[in-house]
């Protein structure tokens, strides 16, 4: 097993110094990574496989299968793999699915990984060394990719930059999100204490946004520290099994949630200024995703809900398209996108080929 590196001080980079010190008490577990399964048979064991081929090899991976009715749970308990261990419950969504990881996870931090998604082999030592370096923090994460792709494939490729990642501190969560793609669920890792006082963690019924409410709620107690390396993957392109099916411009309820939570006494008031300010630019999102579908008085609610954004551009050219844009021409300017561009010094790798799934039949070498 490759030893993770190890890493220094916020805004510095990873270096590796050697062999890492043990930690305090080696019958604790260091990761449970926690896969809510749902109807994702054809994509889950390329999922548990990348977990299975990280380089650090203390964890455990807990799949909830949430009552799925494809066969993907007997694909997960077919893996002849101790560290493997599928837990079932009737269906009752992707937050209830969460929740029971969290409930039954025995390492000390709970990592999340849905059940088409990838890890790149050094996710979990890099997160480790990342723990060690910064003990005061509950929560540490990754950048990530996308990619699109069917069945076991791996992303094709995998644009990792050379040398040790820098770190970065995260104080002002919603402040940082404005800013820029963060994390993802599939990148992060939370201490498990910290989530069992949190719980419910994943509100109940709800499958659009209940995460990153989740990271938000983290945020208000812990920094986070980032890995400026993108070493997990994100499947873009295939239909959600666990989604709610609701339309992209009705505002979920975290938001709301999240304005009353800021807005109690005692609450810090610069991140309540930056979190208002971020529930403010999502009602915005809204708006025009109102608007290239035709909802024109679902976008002017949406306007009037983020009236505290009203001394910015985007609120006014906002409104201006809700009166003026034809649907057309909205659902063209705002779907088209702005162009990618290719991220200076981070060379693509081809993604290393994972180690192979042993068949339950197969002897074990």
């Amino acid at each position: 097993m490759a030893p993770p590196l190890a890493a220094a001080t916020p805004g510095h980079r990873l270096s590796d110094p050697g062999p890492v010190a043990p930690q305090a008490d080696p019958s604790i577990l260091p990761f449970s990574v926690v896969v809510p399964l749902y109807n994702k048979a054809p994509f889950v064991l390329g999922s548990l496989g990348s977990v299975l081929a990280q380089t650090f090899g203390r964890f455990e991976l807990l799949v909830v299968d949430d009552g799925s009715t494809d066969g993907g749970a007997d694909l997960a308990e077919g893996l002849a793999d101790p560290r493997v261990r599928v837990v079932r419950q009737p269906n009752a969504g992707v937050s209830a699915a969460r929740n029971k990881a969290i409930e039954l996870a025995r390492g000390e931090w709970v990592v999340f990984l849905d059940a088409d998604d990838w890890q790149h082999p050094q996710f979990l030592a890099t997160l480790r060394a990342t723990q060690r370096a910064y003990p005061q923090v509950d929560c540490v994460a990754s950048r990530f990719v996308e990619f699109t792709g069917a069945g076991t494939a791996p992303p094709a490729r995998w644009p990792v930059p050379p040398g040790p990642p820098r770190i970065e501190l995260i104080e002002d969560l919603a402040a940082r999100w404005m800013r820029g793609p963060t994390l993802f669920t599939g990148s992060i890792a939370v201490r498990r204490r910290v989530l069992q006082q949190l719980q419910p963690c994943f509100q109940p019924g709800e499958s659009f946004g209940e995460d990153l409410e989740l990271w938000f709620r983290i945020s208000e107690r812990t920094p986070i520290a980032l890995v400026h390396a993108p070493l997990a993957a994100y499947r873009v392109g295939v239909a959600d099994s666990l989604s709610d099916g609701r339309q992209p411009w009705c505002q979920p309820p975290w938001v709301d949630r999240l304005r009353r939570r800021v807005r109690a006494r005692g609450f810090d008031p610069r991140r309540r200024r930056s979190a208002l300010r971020l529930a403010d630019q999502l009602g915005l999102n809204m708006a025009r995703e109102a608007i290239a579908a035709g909802e024109r008085g679902a976008a002017f609610a949406l306007l009037m809900g983020a009236r505290h954004a009203m001394a910015g551009r985007r609120w006014w050219v906002t409104a201006a398209m809700a009166l003026c844009c034809p649907q057309g021409l909205a659902a063209r300017i705002l779907h088209r996108g702005p162009p990618v561009p290719a991220a200076e010094g981070v060379p693509d790798s081809r993604w290393p080929p994972p180690t192979p799934l042993i068949p339950p039949t197969a002897p074990r070498t």
